[in-house]
């Protein structure tokens, strides 16, 4: 009777990498996100490229090739993040692919 299996405190849901560990963000991994604005907008934002990336040269070459607007935002824990306008998560993971040489499995896009 004590087999119930709903009664375990494991989340399904949890973003778990290769170590298990749950704490912070992955390391090695390049997260694409998209948030909600307002109505129909959205914000794509895409963390953790590596260092050898120059990241004003890319949000050059995401605003040129997906005809949008963008930014550059620096923060303490996340560091430096690519924020454009619209829904460009597959846009932007299948130029990383194919342009960038970033492998599929470092390239994790989150929402909806």
């Amino acid at each position: 009777m004590s087999d119930i299996q709903n009664l375990q405190s494991y989340d399904p849901f949890a973003d778990l990498g290769d170590s298990g560990d749950t704490g912070g963000e992955q390391q090695g991994y390049i997260h694409i996100r998209i948030q909600q604005r307002n109505g129909r907008k959205t914000l794509t934002t895409i963390q953790g490229l590596p260092k050898n990336f120059d990241q004003k040269r890319m949000l050059k070459i995401f605003k040129k090739d997906f005809a949008c607007n963008g930014t550059l935002v620096e923060d303490e824990e996340l560091g430096s993040v690519i924020q454009l306008q619209g829904d460009q998560r597959t846009k932007v993971s299948t130029l990383l692919t194919s342009e960038g040489g970033i492998d599929k499995k470092q390239i994790k896009i989150h929402g909806f």
